[in-house]
């Protein structure tokens, strides 16, 4: 649905600017206006500044004789919808026992080895129905509504075969029509070694290239594809293998890099000219560095170091080096049972050294970036989408100042109200 919308008496807007991903110190330049107005017609934003400029005067007074819907800020802030560029959303079951093993010190590796992680999810999606999937799914897509996201990324990788993995993604694809978020479909097949397939990893990603890539480009089911290259999973030479087809195909590239350990994936993503390399835990300088000179996006997933208890992606030396970082959730099962957006922004404030300003910029248009739709969603400027929150506080300083707490208001999509919390 796209709307026409006038929000006036807004008490302070803040929004990062550009169509492309703010880099280094860029990151910290948020416009701030104070007593500012938005107008958008046919979903886009046609205006956006002080609201005491003629031409938004003069909209307002059209829109009133309209009767186009003018909506009252209140005072209230407003910024960009949030941009969770990195989930694993659609899957069935749960691995709540696996929180607490890993409270009592269990290595995720070694759980691994025990048989949870990433297999124990894949039995459960490949026994769901697609109808469960999709009820899930669409509860899952309220709760992120209601934090004020407004685009989401989905990766698929619990079937780890051809027919499950083309559940979830079909399932993606239906919740597209059941929720305002905008829904951006990942492949990731090659997210762990499937039972199939235990003594041949090297077989698994063949069958992927020959089998089930060529399958989802034709049925556009996925705009991107990724692997989780870690030791123990898929090395550097399987995941090159891998992506550099999925690239041949017109998938654009992403990669689960450096997580646990040390392997080089940041530098491979690098190498090929991913649009983002995610978690970047172990990445070394020299990786991140070929990053910011190729334009990889840098994804960092704070709520998954939390959970695992491991240090933070050094987002602030990202930042000072001249790469752009985008935050989001990680939210899956198993590592990260969370989507929590305000623990994102106390995190990346309190123990990641970001500023307010970074961390609202990672968290809208560097996220749009990293999906390639920072052209058209993640900051509010003219001929972007009217994607916009107003937040119960008189400035975006509250983001971070009120720890873990949603202050999200009203949310708009497109020049809709999808949500009034």
């Amino acid at each position: 649905m796209t709307g026409n919308l006038i929000v006036a008496n807004i008490g302070e807007l803040a929004t990062p600017r550009g169509f492309a991903a703010n880099t280094g110190i860029q990151m910290s330049h948020l416009d701030r206006i104070k007593a500012a107005g938005i107008a958008i017609e046919d979903g886009q934003i046609v205006y956006c500044g002080t609201e005491a400029e003629s031409e938004f005067q003069a909209r307002l007074k059209l829109a009133k004789v309209a009767g186009t819907q003018v909506l009252d800020a209140k005072a209230k802030a407003c910024v960009p919808g949030f941009i969770d560029c990195h989930t694993h959303f659609i899957y069935a079951g749960s691995r709540e026992d696996e929180f607490f093993w890993r409270a009592r010190g269990l290595p995720y590796m070694e759980i691994h080895k025990r048989g949870g992680g990433i297999l124990r999810t894949v039995e459960s999606t490949r026994n769901a129905s697609s109808d469960e999937l999709f009820s899930l799914g669409k509860t899952r897509l309220a709760s992120m509504l209601a934090q004020g996201i407004t685009t989401v990324e989905a990766k698929s990788g619990y079937g780890l075969d051809l027919d499950t993995e083309v559940k979830q993604l079909e399932t993606i694809d239906a919740l597209r029509f059941a929720t305002p978020i905008d829904i951006v479909p990942t492949y990731l097949g090659p997210h762990a070694i499937p039972p199939e397939f235990a003594e041949d990893s090297d077989r698994y990603i063949d069958f992927i290239i020959q089998d089930v890539l060529p399958f989802i480009k034709a049925r556009k089911l996925a705009a991107f594809a990724d692997i989780f290259c870690e030791k123990g999973i898929f090395d550097i030479g399987q995941s090159r293998h891998y992506l550099q087809a999925a690239e041949r195909l017109g998938f654009g590239l992403k990669i689960h890099a450096d997580e646990i350990e040390h392997m080089g994936g940041a530098g491979l993503a690098a190498e090929l000219g991913a649009i983002s390399a995610d978690h970047l835990l172990k990445a070394s300088q020299e990786d991140l560095a070929a990053m910011g000179q190729a334009g990889v996006v840098a994804v960092c997933l704070p709520l998954t170091a939390f959970t695992l208890r491991e240090p933070y992606a050094p987002a602030r030396a990202m930042i000072d080096s001249g790469l752009a970082v985008a935050l989001a959730s990680d939210f899956n099962p198993g590592s990260c049972y969370s989507q929590s957006i305000p623990l994102i922004f106390a995190l990346a404030v309190l123990y990641m050294g970001l500023s307010l300003e970074e961390a609202l910029t990672a968290l809208t248009l560097n996220g749009a970036a990293s999906l390639g739709l920072a052209d058209s969603t993640g900051s509010l400027e003219k001929g972007k989408a009217g994607d916009l929150l107003l937040l119960d506080a008189p400035s975006c300083d509250y983001l971070a100042y009120n720890v873990g707490m949603n202050l999200v208001s009203t949310v708009v999509k497109n020049g809709v109200i999808v949500r009034e919390n």
